[in-house]
């Protein structure tokens, strides 16, 4: 073997590895959607205040802000505000699923809701006239709602029946809550 067979390997070698790594940072396209980023899923949480009356028919309908993506395939979930207690000089939410029933002095009531890509529509039902609901129950209710894509949903280590581990399977840190003012 002769010294130029040697530097024509090396150079062949060394010319190979300058068109690869020009190929490969070279290849980037325009961002893509939100998504994963190794930590966090993709999915959205929105927060708002909602009253039910006889003049709303005991519903409100809450439409997504401009900012957040609905795909007609995301799994859409509602919690409301149950209450909020002290626990080691921290205040804790205790966030409730939707639909939920609630046992009253005057009869049943019930939170329930559909949706569609656009909106989310609460309901307030009972089996008793519910103008002489309590106020607690009717008036200035806190919702969170959840968009995420379904596949995500549908893990079956995920309790979605629990607010705090939905939220902590999303990544989603309470500043990226949504808070959305009065809709009515």
């Amino acid at each position: 073997m002769n010294l130029n067979d040697f530097d024509m390997r090396h150079f062949t070698a060394l010319l190979t590895l300058v068109i690869l790594s020009v190929f490969t940072t070279a290849c980037e396209g325009p961002e893509g959607p939100p998504g994963l980023d190794g930590n966090t899923l993709l999915g959205q949480t929105m927060e708002f205040q909602a009253s039910f009356n006889a003049n709303n028919n005991f519903s409100h309908l809450f439409v997504f802000p401009n900012q957040v993506r609905v795909y007609e395939s995301d799994a859409v979930l509602v919690y409301l505000l149950e209450e909020t207690f002290n626990s080691n000089g921290s205040n804790t939410d205790v966030w409730t699923p939707l639909p939920q029933s609630f046992f009253t002095d005057q009869g049943l009531l019930q939170y329930t809701f559909n949706h569609t890509f656009l909106d989310v529509n609460l309901l307030l039902q009972g089996n008793f006239n519910l103008n002489n609901a309590a106020p607690i129950f009717t008036q200035n209710q806190i919702f969170r709602v959840v968009v995420m894509p379904a596949e995500f949903a549908l893990d079956p280590n995920l309790n979605t029946m629990n607010y705090q581990e939905v939220s902590q399977y999303l990544g989603a840190a309470e500043s990226s809550l949504i808070k959305v003012g009065n809709q009515e």
